[in-house]
C-alpha cells in the first residue's frame, strides 16, 4: 500500500509540472502563434492517440473495475435492488458533464450574441493579418465546445471552471486506484489528454488578450485540478468506515461517466468529423487503443 501511494503521489506531482509546463511554454513561444498546418496536423495525430488511450482506459479499465467495486460496495451495505443503480450512477457522472458544459455554450452563446455587433471585433477576426493566428485557434478551440468571439475575462472564467471538472474527476478516477499498474495507465491517458487541452488553452488565453497575471493564473488553476482529485481519491482509499467502499465506488462511478463523456463525445467525435486526414487518425487511435490493451494485457 506504501509503494502504491508513493505511485499515486508520483503522479500528482507528475501531471502538475507537465501541465504548467505545456499551458505555460506556449506562450513564450513563437511557432505556437503562427497557423501551420504541419503543426495542427500532429496536434490533431496527438489527440487521436489520447482517444485511443481514453478509449482503452474506459472500457478495459475504468468501467469494469468501477461494476465489480459498486457490486462489492452494494453486498458488504446489503443493498439489494433490482434497478441498475451501478449503470445509473455511472449514466448521472456522463449527465454531470454534459450539464456544465451546456451551461458554459448557454453563456458563450448569449455573450457572442452581446459581441456579435462590435466592429473592432469584426475586424479582428476578418482582417487578413490576422488568418494564421486564426487558424490556429479555431484548431484549440474544437477542444472546448466554446467559440471566444470576444475578449471576456468571464467567458475564461466559465471555460476553465468547465476543464476544472473534467480534471478534478479525472485525478479522482486515480486516486481510488488500488493497483498500480492500472494507476499509470490512467495516469498516461490522462496525461497525454490534459497536455494537449493545456496547450489549446494557451491558445485561447493568448488570443483573447488577458492579462498576464489573468493567463498565468488560469493555467496554475487548470494545473492544479488534477492533483487535487487525485488527493481526494486517496483521502477516500484511506477511509476505514464501513461506508467508505460505497463512497469510493460511487465517486469511481462519476469518474467513469467522466471518461466516458470525453472518449466518446468529446475526443473521438472532434477527431473523426474533420475531412483532414481520416485514415491516418483511425491508425493512431488504433496505435494508443493497443498500446493501453498491451499494457493492461501484461499487467
Amino acid at each position: 500500500m506504501e509503494y502504491l501511494l508513493q505511485v499515486k503521489l508520483g503522479c500528482l506531482f507528475g501531471l502538475l509540472l507537465l501541465t504548467l509546463v505545456f499551458g505555460l511554454v506556449p506562450s513564450r513561444m513563437k511557432c505556437f502563434q503562427a497557423g501551420r498546418e504541419t503543426q495542427q496536423k500532429w496536434i490533431s495525430f496527438i489527440s487521436c492517440i489520447a482517444g485511443g488511450v481514453f478509449l482503452s482506459a474506459c472500457l478495459l479499465d475504468i468501467v469494469p473495475d468501477f461494476l465489480r467495486d459498486m457490486k462489492v460496495a452494494m453486498e458488504q451495505q446489503q443493498i439489494i435492488t433490482d434497478f441498475p443503480l451501478p449503470e445509473f450512477i455511472l449514466g448521472i457522472g456522463v449527465l454531470l458533464v454534459l450539464i456544465v458544459e451546456r451551461i458554459v455554450l448557454e453563456c458563450s452563446d448569449g455573450m457572442t450574441e452581446d459581441s456579435a455587433s462590435s466592429p473592432a471585433i469584426e475586424e479582428r477576426f476578418q482582417g487578413h493579418s490576422h488568418n494564421s493566428q486564426h487558424r490556429d485557434v479555431e484548431h484549440a478551440r474544437r477542444h472546448f465546445h466554446v467559440d471566444f468571439n470576444a475578449h471576456s475575462s468571464f467567458r475564461c472564467f466559465i471555460l476553465i471552471l468547465s476543464l476544472s471538472l473534467h480534471s478534478v474527476f479525472e485525478g479522482i478516477a486515480i486516486g481510488l486506484q488500488s493497483a498500480q499498474t492500472e494507476v499509470l495507465q490512467i495516469a498516461i491517458a490522462i496525461l497525454i489528454h490534459k497536455s494537449i487541452i493545456a496547450v489549446s488553452l494557451s491558445l485561447l488565453l493568448m488570443q483573447s488578450n488577458v492579462k498576464t497575471r489573468w493567463f498565468v493564473l488560469s493555467i496554475v488553476t487548470f494545473a492544479l485540478m488534477s492533483p487535487i482529485g487525485i488527493s481526494i481519491g486517496i483521502g477516500v482509499m484511506q477511509t476505514e468506515a464501513n461506508e467508505g467502499s460505497l463512497v469510493q465506488a460511487v465517486l469511481e462511478g462519476l469518474a467513469a461517466g467522466t471518461f466516458v463523456y470525453i472518449t466518446f463525445l468529446e475526443i473521438l467525435p472532434h477527431e473523426l468529423n474533420s475531412n483532414k486526414w481520416r485514415l491516418p487518425k483511425v491508425i493512431f487511435i488504433i496505435l494508443g487503443f493497443s498500446g493501453m490493451a498491451g499494457l493492461r494485457f501484461l499487467g
